[in-house]
């Protein structure tokens, strides 16, 4: 357990990648193998089910600490964090047990039959085998608050690194319903599996964006220009009669979509497509909001999938007959790709977009959200499929995003090295006299910005929630967004795509920003 809460507690105090991915690394090697298969688990969202509430481990922690409701609460508003607030309060210990991570989890999971008195017993005892940074780490375990920033893809990096191993064949292996009670380390990532080379995918080439004058590139002539759609980048592979999706952050996703497999069993053995997953109806794009309804379900029901369709959209074909096209011009890749055009009703081959010149072109660019596209990708004809992002052959030309001024009206702090500031901001447009909140966003100032928006904050709260904040509506900030769509579950009825800072406006009064009306207006032309 020791080397696990050293492990999560480096993770926590850095937002460096390549620092994230040594400590990873280091762990998966010097684990025990049930402990590299928790710790795997638990990144990968596999964590046990919770045994014991959170209002009884607040209990048992106000009593073993002798510390009153309203104390404790206090404690908890200003922490923002209830395993951190435990660890806190708990009586110092110099104890630091020597169970080991999958040995912690294993008295965990044996407490579900147990009476709430049995279960106190045990939570007291495990509590006082800890030192404050195991309780804390422990705590997390039980509440399943683990946001220290490890993605699926940062795990598999780190295997895949660990054990010299290729990065699509960790992801192939890490994905799925496996359980940690039911199988090994060994027999989950290192022993030889025949099917990992039939779903390898290629290496994504990637774009880069067009940051000078667009005429620079040359002429139009040169160039295959078509839309860049807002969806979910993917693979789709059909080989020795199996069907594969994979996204561009090499996770498998073939369960999600049950048409997109139909599709890929329509292509012939031997195929990979370079496409785009998108919701699709009567011949249009929905927004991207639909499909997220889509990713997160592990039961796809027939409802949602009339609700929200998909459709797959292809733009380059890697692989024809188990040959190796990358190698070909995108010209020549095109011509071959043409030829599944019409295999099923949910594919379609991308819309070419040929225009003489480059003001035409810029035109035809600012129907984008029109379309429910970002803009347009610009590729080489006589190109080659590269692997990552090379500049020269594949640029993307997004259109502007669009903005609105809004009123920070909550904030709360933030995680990792910014665990003591105000980083997340709720912000608000005017409905009429009253602030309604519109989107959250917590990126985009500079450092010294934040810690100037964090002392305005202790400064002027008015209300406390927990860990959030109410503030006086003073501070004015302009919120860039990629999108905008309906969302019941939202109090302004809006959600927005991507919404980040773009600036502090301190030129304004809060009496200067948005309104609701400006969102609706924004959201009948593009939203729709």
């Amino acid at each position: 357990m020791r080397r696990f809460t050293d492990l999560f507690i480096q993770l926590d105090q850095t937002n460096k990648t390549k620092d994230k991915i040594e400590f990873l690394e280091s762990y998966f090697l010097e684990a025990p193998d049930q402990d590299k298969l928790w710790a795997l688990a638990l990144f990968t969202h596999k964590r046990p089910k919770r045994n014991v509430k959170t209002a009884q481990l607040r209990e048992w922690c106000r009593e073993v600490s002798s510390t009153s409701e309203w104390l404790f609460e206090e404690s908890y508003q200003t922490v923002g964090d209830l395993a951190e607030t435990i660890s806190l309060l708990l009586p110092k210990t110099e104890k630091s047990t020597s169970k080991t991570l999958s040995e912690i989890i294993q008295e965990l999971l044996s407490m579900k039959p147990l009476s709430d008195e049995e279960k106190k017993t045990s939570i007291l005892s495990l509590w006082e085998e800890l030192d404050q940074e195991g309780r804390f780490v422990f705590n997390k375990l039980i509440t399943g608050g683990f946001r220290i920033g490890v993605s699926q893809n940062l795990i598999t990096q780190a295997i895949a690194g660990a054990f010299k191993m290729d990065k699509t064949e960790v992801a192939h292996r890490i994905m799925g319903n496996w359980n940690p009670l039911t199988t090994t380390f060994e027999s989950l990532i290192l022993s030889q599996n025949p099917q990992d080379d039939l779903s390898r995918p290629y290496p994504f080439c990637l774009a880069h964006p067009v940051e000078a004058d667009v005429a620079s590139l040359g002429r139009p002539g040169e160039w295959l220009l078509e839309w860049k759609w807002d969806g979910i980048r993917g693979q789709l592979i059909h080989r020795n009669g199996e069907v594969y999706l994979w996204s561009r952050g090499e996770e498998l996703i073939t369960e999600k979509f049950p048409e997109i497999v139909e599709i890929g069993h329509q292509t012939p053995s031997g195929t990979v497509l370079d496409g785009e997953i998108l919701p699709f109806r009567e011949g249009s794009p929905l927004p991207f909001g639909a499909l997220q309804t889509r990713i997160g379900r592990k039961n796809l029901t027939k409802k949602i999938l009339t609700d929200v369709p998909v459709s797959f959209v292809a733009y380059d074909l890697l692989e024809w007959g188990g040959e190796d096209l990358r190698a070909l011009t995108l010209e020549k890749r095109r011509e071959k790709l043409e030829l599944l055009c019409n295999i099923h009703p949910n594919f379609r081959v991308s819309e070419l977009i040929q225009l003489p010149t480059w003001e035409d072109l810029t035109k035809e660019r600012e129907k984008s959200r029109i379309k429910k596209a970002e803009g347009l990708m610009i590729k080489k004809r006589d190109g080659l499929y590269e692997v990552g992002r090379k500049r020269g052959n594949w640029w993307k030309w997004k259109i502007a995003p669009l903005t609105v001024d809004g009123v920070m009206l909550y904030a709360q702090k933030g995680h990792g090295r910014r665990a003591d500031l105000y980083t997340d901001y709720t912000l608000a447009v005017w409905k009429e006299d009253q602030l309604v909140p519109f989107a959250k966003a917590y990126s985009g100032l500079t450092d010294q910005e934040i810690r100037e928006v964090d002392r305005f904050v202790k400064k002027h709260t008015k209300e406390r929630f927990g860990p959030v904040r109410t503030v006086e509506p003073e501070l004015v900030f302009e919120i860039a967004f990629e999108g905008i769509q309906e969302s019941p579950r939202h109090k302004s009825g809006i959600a927005l795509r991507f919404p980040r800072i773009l600036r502090w406006r301190k030129d304004k009064k809060p009496e200067d920003a948005n309104t609701l009306t400006d969102l609706q207006d924004l959201l009948d032309l593009y939203g729709k």
